[in-house]
C-alpha cells in the first residue's frame, strides 16, 4: 500500500494521507534505517569516518522523510512539531547524527520557509525537496560572533533588484552539503553601519551568484556524519528570496530558535531510549564476581536514573507538541525553551556517561556506542545556546517574574508558576530569594529551576495517564538532584583564579 496517494494528474500536485499514514511514513523511515543501518553497510563500519556513504544516504531518504513538515498545499505531508519530535526520536535512536541531521532540514529551513517563506519561493524549494530529495539549513554563527550571534557582522544591500550579502559563516551543519541555506545579515546603511534588525534570505547555492564557498572543513569532534566548517558569503539573492517577517527580524529568528530548542526532546528521547536500552542489556548478560551486573545496587542507581532521564524526556516530547507548532509565535517563549533545550541536552550527555561508565574499557572504541555517545551528545549542551548562558537566561526572565509579582519567596513565587512541583518540595524551596545574586549564582539558580520545571512537567504526564512506577521514580530522583543543586546554591563561593599561580606552587619544592 502507497504512503501517499496523489490526485488525479489535471488536479494540483498535493499528497494526501490517510488517517494512518503518519505511522506507515514512520514504520516505512524505520525500515529505510534498519536496511542502511543493520544491512550491509552496517552503521558501525563507517561512524568512524567523515560524512555518510551515499548508499547508505540514499537509502534513508528512500522514503522522502523531509516530506514530513512540508506543508500540503505544497504536496508535503504538512506534518506538526509533534510529527516531527517522533520522526527525530525515532532517528536519534539509531543515530543521533540522523536525527541531528532531520532537525536542521525541518526545523532551521523547512519551517521556517514554511512560516515566513515568499509564495512563490515556498512552491519551488518544497518542490525540489520532495522530488530531489534536498536538504537545507542555517547559517548565523560567525568567527567573531557566537553567543554574540545578534552582533553579527553578515552584511546586505540592495543592488539591481537583489540582496548582495556578504560575510562569514561557521559551524553551519550541512555545510557544502547542503543545497539551500537561511542567511541571516545585517542591512548595511549609506554610511556604512550595520542596522541592528536581522534578515533572512533563501540562498540555493547552485543558482547562478549563489554559491557558497567551504574555505575550510573542520576535523569536529563526534558527530563525523555531520560536516561543519568556514564559509565565504558572496552571493547575490533575489527578491522573492527573502523571508518576510510579521513584526521584525530579531522576533522571527528567536520564534525560529525557541521552536527549535522546543524539538530538542525528540532527539534527546530517542538516544536516551537506545541508552537505556543497551545499558540495561549489557548488565543483564555480563557477570562479575559470579554476580549479574545488573544486581549490583550502584548499577541499579545508574539504571534508574537513566530511566529518568526518559521519563522526563518524554514529558518535554508532550510538552512540546502542544505549544510549539508555526501557527504559534514563540519568540517570547524564551523561559520554556531555554529549559527544555538545557535539560534534555544535560541528560543525554549524562546519559551518555553513564553508559560509558557500565561498559568499561570496550566503550573506549571508537566504533562502540558508549564512547561514541558521550563525543556525539556533548556539543548539544553548546550549539543553539551554550547551557551556562541559557541557564543565566532562565534566571534572568524568572527575576523579573518575581520582580513584577513583588514576590521574594520562591515557595510563593512558585505556587503560581509550577504548582505540582511546588507542593512536592515546600520544605526546600520555602525560602526569600536575594535578587541580587551573582553571575555564578544565577548559573546555578537557572540549573535548579529548570529541574523544578521539569518536575512539574513530570507530575503533569502522570495527570495525562503515562505509568506511574517510572513517574515516581522519576521524581524522587528530580527531587534528589534539586536538593543537590541548593545545597551548591546556598554555599557561598565567589573564588577567583590566581593568575600568577606557578610562584611558590611546585609541589616538588615542598616534598621531604
Amino acid at each position: 500500500m502507497p504512503y501517499f496517494h496523489y490526485q488525479e494528474a489535471n488536479q494540483p500536485n498535493h499528497l494526501h494521507f490517510e488517517d494512518e499514514s503518519f505511522h506507515q511514513l514512520l514504520e516505512a523511515f524505520k525500515a529505510s534505517m534498519r536496511r542502511a543501518f543493520h544491512g550491509e553497510d552496517k552503521i558501525d563500519q563507517f561512524c568512524s569516518t567523515r560524512g555518510v556513504p551515499a548508499a547508505v544516504m540514499q537509502e534513508l531518504m528512500s522514503g522522502n522523510p523531509l516530506a514530513l513538515c512540508i506543508p500540503g498545499k505544497y504536496g508535503g505531508f504538512g506534518g506538526g512539531v509533534k510529527e516531527n519530535i517522533a520522526f527525530l526520536s525515532a532517528a536519534a535512536y539509531e543515530s543521533l547524527a540522523l536525527s541531528l541531521t532531520l532537525g536542521i532540514n525541518n526545523a532551521l529551513f523547512i519551517q521556517p520557509v514554511a512560516k515566513y517563506g515568499q509564495e512563490d519561493a515556498k512552491a519551488y524549494y518544497f518542490d525540489q525537496f520532495l522530488k530531489k530529495s534536498c536538504m537545507g539549513g542555517l547559517m548565523i554563527t560567525e568567527p567573531r560572533f557566537g553567543s554574540d550571534a545578534l552582533s553579527m557582522h553578515t552584511s546586505f544591500s540592495e543592488k539591481g533588484g537583489s540582496f548582495h550579502i556578504k560575510g562569514k559563516k561557521h559551524w553551519a551543519g550541512l555545510t557544502g552539503m547542503a543545497d539551500f541555506w537561511l542567511l541571516t545579515a545585517r542591512r548595511q546603511t549609506e554610511n556604512g553601519s550595520l542596522m541592528r534588525d536581522i534578515d533572512m534570505f533563501i540562498c540555493d547555492v547552485n543558482a547562478p551568484g549563489q554559491n557558497i564557498i567551504v574555505e575550510e572543513y573542520f576535523e569536529n569532534l563526534g558527530l563525523y556524519q555531520i560536516p561543519y566548517g568556514r564559509n565565504k558569503i558572496d552571493v547575490f539573492i533575489p527578491v522573492g528570496q527573502k523571508l518576510v517577517p510579521t513584526t521584525t527580524g530579531i522576533q522571527m529568528l528567536l520564534d525560529l530558535l525557541h521552536r527549535s530548542r522546543f524539538q530538542f526532546p525528540g532527539m534527546g528521547l530517542g538516544f536516551i531510549k537506545r541508552i537505556l536500552d543497551e545499558a540495561i542489556h549489557h548488565t543483564t548478560s555480563r557477570l562479575v564476581g559470579n554476580i549479574n551486573l545488573f544486581e549490583y545496587d550502584q548499577v541499579q542507581s545508574r539504571l534508574s536514573r537513566l530511566q529518568a532521564n526518559y521519563t522526563i524526556c518524554s514529558s518535554f516530547c508532550v510538552k512540546s507538541s502542544e505549544i510549539a507548532d508555526i501557527d504559534k509565535d514563540l519568540s517570547s517563549s524564551g523561559l520554556e525553551a531555554n529549559i527544555i533545550k538545557s535539560v534534555t541536552s544535560d541528560i543525554m550527555h549524562e546519559s551518555a556517561q553513564s553508559l560509558l561508565q557500565l561498559v568499561g574499557a570496550k566503550g573506549y572504541q571508537l566504533n562502540h556506542i558508549a564512547g561514541r555517545s558521550v563525543v556525539d551528545s556533548r556539543p548539544f549542551q553548546i550549539f543553539e545556546g551554550s547551557n551556562d548562558i541559557l541557564y543565566h537566561q532562565i534566571t534572568e526572565s524568572v527575576l523579573k517574574m518575581m520582580k513584577a509579582a513583588k514576590e521574594r519567596s520562591l515557595f510563593q513565587f512558585l505556587k503560581g508558576f509550577a504548582l505540582r512541583a511546588a507542593d512536592r518540595i515546600r520544605e526546600l524551596v520555602n525560602f526569600e530569594l536575594d535578587l541580587g545574586i551573582s553571575q555564578r549564582k544565577r548559573v546555578e539558580f537557572g540549573q535548579l529551576m529548570s529541574r523544578i520545571v521539569s518536575m512539574d512537567l513530570v507530575l503533569r504526564l502522570e495527570e495525562k495517564g503515562f505509568r506511574k512506577d517510572l513517574i515516581d521514580n522519576a521524581v524522587i530522583i528530580l527531587k534528589q538532584e534539586i536538593a543537590s543543586l541548593l545545597r551548591t546554591f546556598h554555599y557561598i563561593n565567589d573564588t577567583k583564579v590566581v593568575v600568577d599561580y606557578q610562584e611558590d606552587s611546585y609541589w616538588l619544592d615542598f616534598s621531604v
